[in-house]
């Protein structure tokens, strides 16, 4: 299929713990070929079924800041006293080979990301549909303790605060609907005309063959 060149997007997933994004990530690059997820550093403790350098780059605090400070990350944050970073050097390669990147990140997050790289970044919020629904998720996930849900329950209402700083917010009633509608977003951002690096071109040709 004939297409025309573009810049490629930073596609910005945000939510509380446990609202679904991961799920709607996992999704999107199961059905998805032409986006890939960042992978990002962290000096968390990998959780049962998680692969290092697949969904994580599992490094000490030491390593991450030594990286943080030899200016490799695009954005870094604290988030539960751990650090999490996006480096900078796969996804501005990705970008201007005119391929889509996947961020699974916080607002603090999203908000460095969009001070690094404005015009690439395409932010969506996804909300639960409850309080309750939220606990429930939190709590059928038997990884952690009561203490932790309590303490990322409270975690929810400031992140849910920073709602209205995003492009799209889908609110997460039906995971289906809500991978529907982030294709959607992601379909449309893809055909923004300052994306398309060679749509003047590919206008200038059609227009002297006219």
């Amino acid at each position: 299929m004939e297409t025309i060149a573009r810049h490629g997007l930073m596609l910005v997933l945000s939510s509380p713990s446990g609202a679904g994004k991961t799920t709607i990530a996992r999704r999107l690059l199961a059905e998805d070929a032409s986006i890939a997820m960042s992978v990002s550093h962290t000096t968390r403790e990998r959780r049962t079924g998680e692969v290092d350098g697949k969904d994580y780059h599992f490094v000490d605090k030491e390593t991450f800041a030594r990286m943080r400070d030899q200016g490799a990350f695009l954005e870094w944050a604290v988030v539960f006293d751990h650090y999490y970073g996006t480096t900078r050097a796969p996804v501005e390669q990705a970008l201007h080979e005119g391929r889509d990147v996947l961020f699974d990140v916080d607002w603090q997050g999203a908000d460095a990301l969009r001070d690094s790289a404005p015009d690439d970044v395409v932010s969506v919020f996804v909300l639960p549909p409850s309080a309750g629904a939220l606990e429930e998720r939190l709590k059928s996930r038997a990884e952690d303790s009561d203490e932790v849900v309590l303490r990322r329950m409270r975690g929810a209402s400031n992140e849910i605060q920073h709602w209205d700083e995003y492009d799209y917010v889908v609110v997460n009633f039906d995971v289906e609907q809500s991978v529907t509608a982030v294709h959607a977003i992601l379909a449309a951002e893809r055909l923004r005309r300052e994306r398309l690096t060679g749509l003047e071109g590919f206008v200038q040709s059609l227009l002297a063959a006219l």
